[in-house]
């Protein structure tokens, strides 16, 4: 899943297992608004003695198992299914903006790369493209991908998303092709505790508060509620987790048609007040401005934590079986959303629009061959790429089980004790990203819990959908300006979140963070993003 799923992580396929299938697997037939001339079907396996360079971050879940994407066996059976031979280049974990900003000043550049560069990228795709580092991808998806085509006519929402104002195509996208699989996080809470305590599932701000004094003060739960807080502050709350019980979220977002900013709004303090109240009472983690995965994951072990935020998959399916070995009768279960009123819908919550743009991969300007490397990658969109990205190699991953692909003990009782995350990792994108349609099926094994199944359902009733913005493209000039204003903006929420949470300066500082905020240009900024959407909406 993005952004985003499982954090920590060996097995060699067997040669035999993974050889390359005696048959030949062909693209889908074009659709009617596709000229035979001008759009060539492909089959795959194809033949070429060219070999492509392939540039990427490897996925988080293989740290401490594989080094390199040609270790991994779903990279080395994704060359053997296209037919198409792949040079891997990987910048070091973590770092992949600044390697790719010392690669592109080198004009040494790989025939494709897989980065964000719709929101990390200076300028965003046009800029890339116009900047010569990056191909737009018109003509190529029209004569030589014919699987992404189709797909695209067919779901003109997610058509929408994945090209700029202008129109142009600059990658092949990571689409989810499920709402269920749009929604994955959300806050979540030891139910055996409850049970114990005789108090039910929190819902309110109200009911957090009795909560997490009863878990400090008769569990000895020594931080109650901890979440991460790396790489920023909050890390995890961001998608309106407490956050949206105060009507506001993070970052900019729609409220009757206006666009509005998060912390410049009343909202936030009241957000803030609670906060630091939460803190100074201890049912925060004291050590909150600091806690990163290996911290939250000690905390919950120990029984120090008693809930959190979190995925349904690198959350409550890596938590549960920490607490349980301490206590067999513990469980770990969804929390809904908070609201000030019971009864209320959450305003905001986690949920991805279809087309995630973690995973995609764009072809470069200096690629010698880009028809053959749009060939390759519109394999993922194929019924044939399909299956491979979502559930592997059909005998050694999976088995089809009456019209149904379930996943082999390989990838869920791994005989090598890797997780399942981390065994589907190494056989499948299905669990994270990259250029393909994800499976619903995927996420139905991936969730073994009924707990996990469960927080689906509790995390998707929130009315975010309302208040979210599409994926906007700026123009590369009004995307610089914003970049600036925002990097200084987001340095000084920061700066005032941590504060006033922790003490240091008073809940009435806000007024004085909000004046800053439009010191720095704040409105310019809402201006830039209400133009994109203006122009995002005639698309």
């Amino acid at each position: 899943m993005k952004k985003i799923l499982a954090s920590t992580m060996i097995i060699m396929m067997m040669g035999t297992a993974i050889a390359c299938s005696s048959k030949t697997e062909t693209t889908t037939t074009t659709s009617e608004s596709q000229s035979p001339a001008t759009t060539t079907a492909t089959t795959y396996p194809m033949t070429t003695d060219k070999t492509l360079t392939y540039w990427g971050e490897l996925n988080g879940n293989l740290t401490g198992v594989k080094t390199t994407h040609a270790d991994v066996p779903f990279f080395q059976e994704w060359q053997k299914k296209t037919g198409v031979p792949l040079k891997f280049l990987a910048p070091p974990t973590g770092q992949a903006k600044e390697a790719l900003n010392v690669m592109l000043a080198s004009g040494d550049l790989p025939d494709m790369i897989e980065y964000n560069f719709l929101s990390d990228f200076p300028g965003g795709p046009e800029k890339a493209i116009k900047d010569g580092y990056i191909l737009k991808l018109n003509d190529l998806i029209d004569k030589y991908a014919p699987n992404l085509k189709k797909y695209l006519k067919e779901h003109p929402d997610v058509d929408k998303m994945v090209k700029t104002d202008n129109g142009s195509y600059y990658a092949f996208p990571f689409i989810r092709g499920d709402e269920y699989l749009q929604v994955f996080q959300g806050p979540m809470i030891r139910k055996d505790w409850l049970d114990e305590l005789g108090l039910p599932v929190p819902e309110t701000i109200d009911d957090w508060t009795t909560t997490l004094k009863a878990f400090k003060e008769k569990k000895g739960a020594a931080a109650p509620l901890s979440f991460i807080s790396k790489p920023r502050f909050f890390n995890e709350s961001y998608n309106g987790a407490f956050l949206g019980a105060f009507g506001v979220n993070r970052g900019f977002y729609l409220d009757n048609g206006k666009i509005k900013f998060g912390p410049s709004e009343s909202g936030f303090k009241e957000y803030l007040k609670t906060f630091h109240q939460w803190f100074q009472d201890g049912l925060l983690d004291k050590n909150i401005a600091t806690v990163d995965t290996k911290a939250l994951d000690g905390s919950f072990a120990t029984g120090a934590t008693g809930a959190s935020i979190g995925n349904a998959g690198g959350g409550i399916g890596k938590w549960q079986p920490l607490i349980q070995a301490k206590d067999p009768k513990a469980q770990l279960v969804a929390a809904p959303y908070p609201v000030l009123k019971k009864g209320d819908t959450p305003k905001f919550g986690q949920k991805d629009n279809p087309y995630s743009s973690g995973g995609i991969v764009a072809v470069t300007a200096k690629s010698k061959n880009p028809e053959l490397a749009v060939k390759l990658l519109d394999y993922g969109y194929s019924e044939a790429g399909h299956m491979f990205f979502n559930f592997g190699t059909e005998g050694v991953s999976y088995s089809m089980v009456d019209g149904y692909p379930k996943y082999t003990d390989l990838l869920m009782k791994n005989p090598d004790k890797l997780a399942p995350a981390q065994a589907m990792s190494m056989y499948i994108r299905g669990s994270y990203n990259g250029p393909f349609i994800q499976d619903k099926r995927y996420a139905e094994q991936f969730f073994v819990l009924p707990t996990q199944r469960d927080a689906i359902n509790v995390w998707k009733k929130t009315d975010t959908a309302k208040y979210s913005l599409p994926p906007l493209t700026p123009t590369p000039e009004e995307s610089s300006e914003y970049a600036k204003i925002m990097g200084d903006m987001n340095t000084l929420v920061d700066e005032m979140t941590l504060k006033i949470i922790l003490g240091n300066e008073p809940v009435d500082g806000f007024e004085k963070y909000v004046d800053k905020m439009k010191s720095l240009n704040l409105s310019r900024a809402i201006e830039i993003q209400q133009a994109a959407l203006d122009r995002y909406n005639k698309r």
